[in-house]
């Protein structure tokens, strides 16, 4: 299982900044997290950068269970 990583409203949308979750690839893992955590949480994964361990991935990449998947979520935000 690798280690999902929730940021901002990825983490509003889950209810939890982080999970154990099963997967051979990252799309395989995102899906199980879609399934646990339901349609908000997918519709804000919609909008979101994924990482495996630091490095932007893509949803072929594979995982083990020593990685980490982060989900970052677009940021906005200060003043001028």
């Amino acid at each position: 299982m690798a280690r999902l990583l929730l940021f901002a409203s990825a983490r509003q949308a889950a209810g939890t900044p982080s999970r154990d979750v099963a997967g051979c690839t990252i799309d395989e893992v995102l899906q199980t997290a879609v399934l646990e955590f339901g349609g908000d949480f997918a519709k804000v994964l919609s909008t979101c950068r994924v990482w495996l361990n630091g490095e932007e991935a893509n949803g072929t990449t594979a995982v083990s269970d020593s990685d980490e998947v982060a989900v970052l979520p677009p940021v906005s935000g200060g003043s001028l």
